[in-house]
């Protein structure tokens, strides 16, 4: 299954958080790839060593997996690094999940049964990767295993693709009153 969460309003990211923690609660392993965070640091990153102490108290087996391969925000908020730069990490972020989905084929045991590309749609946007080549890797995928795709500005060839599609539509937002991120909500 393909899943797309899209759209300018708050909560791609999140929604696929609880995508994460519903497997991880019925005893499935998770890997999210963030291809653009970097550095700043969110909730998410903390939660692994809590999410493996839980599991092992409930004896489902689940485990939740974060790699932050992005090198944050590209172009904006003091970005400093050469385009080429963010371009080679989000092309590594694309391996490492073409890597994972390609266990799946393969039918290796304790595969991943979900993996969630966090902002792989603005690494597309942005020209760092291409929707062909993140297509190329979801051919054929195996109906039990979910791959969860994220961020604004979804390529069209995602939502036609996809089995699900959810466009996060904003409605009003702090941010727009000058107010910045608020932690525990926005990271």
């Amino acid at each position: 299954m393909i899943v797309v969460f899209t759209g300018n309003g708050k909560g791609k990211t999140t929604a696929s958080l609880g995508a994460a923690v519903r497997a991880v609660g019925r005893g499935q392993k998770v890997l999210m790839v963030q291809f653009i965070k970097g550095p700043w640091k969110s909730g998410e990153d903390e939660i692994q060593v809590a999410s493996s102490k839980s599991q092992v108290a409930s004896g489902k087996g689940g485990s939740f997996e974060l790699k932050k391969m992005g090198l944050g925000f590209v172009g904006i908020l003091g970005d400093q690094l050469p385009f080429e730069e963010h371009q080679k990490a989000a092309k590594n972020a694309l391996a490492f999940c073409a890597a994972a989905i390609e266990n799946w084929k393969l039918k290796i045991k304790d595969s991943y049964d979900m993996v969630i590309m966090d902002e792989v749609n603005v690494a597309v946007s942005l020209k760092l990767i291409t929707a062909s080549e993140v297509l190329d890797m979801l051919k054929d995928l195996p109906p039990e295993k979910i791959v969860l795709l994220t961020g604004r500005d979804a390529p069209q060839e995602f939502l036609d693709r996809a089995d699900l599609a959810t466009e996060m539509k904003e409605i009003k937002h702090p941010f727009n009153k000058g107010q910045l991120g608020k932690l525990n909500i926005e990271f």
